[in-house]
């Protein structure tokens, strides 16, 4: 499956959950329906959606009900990229101007907390108190995420350990919620719950360090963002600390340098570095990694083609160039 064929088994679905954002983005003040619309209307993959979708699909949950858990989770992520971007003064995203960009950081700031606020809002709606405890705690491990990475900027001494660390907050952790508030809704048995919040966290992993390989690696057309931007930011992501790790005398001054400092003008010398000593290949290595573990977490549930989709949306994870 492609990721379209992916989304055309759930076509319906999220057509209702587009028409969900749509509705709920909608506020008397002209400015926050301006901004919100920009960025969640941008072109996105809408991955996390998607997945609550199919974790709900797949246990056998349809309706209002799962369209209102995946905008939940889609307004979250909007909210965190509203804020990542105003943090690491990103002016690029998905190959547009970001929101902070065109409107200033206040707006940015302020409209992702109208996000955030708004998806809890429509939390209290589902009246299912699991689905609060789930999400409350995403929403403060991803605060919490963006904290450490912050700490972890310009560090080149972050080991791994605090790199996998800051990716699960950050990113997985949403995947995970996503999909179990799916098997929450649809009142699933408890073993699989927590198959499907396995499967979110891994994939969610997996999909992180194929984002910070192509940083190194994709062209800016596809990838929709500049090249080098978390190098630029002093981000010792994977393919950086391997580098660090195994690299010569010189490069590894070269990648020091570069991550307390920033900036890209040595971008060039460092893919090549980071070629070299093979720290592409070992970060997708340990992205299949993840999504063989995202795929074997779903041997709990009963077979279907939501199931399979699931599958290979974990394909999808690392085999895509965008």
């Amino acid at each position: 499956m492609s990721l379209d064929s992916i989304k055309q088994l759930v076509g319906p679905e999220l057509q209702a959950v587009d028409e969900l954002i749509r509705q709920r983005l909608a506020s008397d003040v002209v400015l926050v329906n301006q901004v919100a619309e920009y960025i969640i209307h941008s072109g996105g993959k809408r991955i996390r959606p998607l997945v609550t979708i199919l974790a709900g699909c797949a246990c056998q949950q349809r309706g209002p009900r799962l369209a209102s858990s995946a905008a939940i989770v889609e307004f979250i992520h909007t909210a965190t990229l509203l804020h990542d971007d105003v943090v690491d003064g990103s002016e690029l995203r998905r190959g547009r101007d970001t929101a902070n960009a065109v409107w200033g950081n206040q707006a940015s700031v302020l409209v992702g907390d109208y996000l955030y606020s708004r998806a809890f809002e429509m939390m209290v709606e589902l009246d299912v108190i699991r689905v609060m405890d789930v999400m409350a705690s995403a929403t403060n491990k991803i605060a919490e995420g963006e904290v450490m990475q912050l700490m972890n900027a310009h560090d080149p001494d972050t080991t791994e350990a605090r790199y996998f660390e800051v990716i699960y907050r950050k990113t997985a952790k949403l995947f995970e919620a996503g999909s179990q508030i799916a098997a929450i809704i649809a009142g699933a048995p408890t073993a699989h719950e927590q198959s499907l919040a396995r499967y979110g966290k891994h994939l969610g992993t997996a999909f992180q360090l194929v984002d910070d390989a192509l940083d190194y690696r994709a062209s800016s057309a596809e990838l929709g963002k500049n090249l080098g931007d978390d190098l630029a930011e002093g981000k010792p992501t994977l393919p950086l600390i391997h580098a660090l790790k195994h690299g010569n005398a010189e490069q590894q001054h070269l990648i020091r340098s570069a991550i307390e400092n920033g900036g890209v003008d040595a971008l060039e010398r460092i893919t090549i570095a980071i070629e070299s000593t093979g720290g592409l290949e070992y970060t997708a290595r340990l992205a299949r990694r993840e999504a063989d573990l995202a795929i074997g977490a779903l041997a709990e549930l009963p077979d279907s083609a939501h199931i399979q989709a699931l599958r290979e949306l974990a394909e999808f994870a690392v085999s895509r160039s965008y």
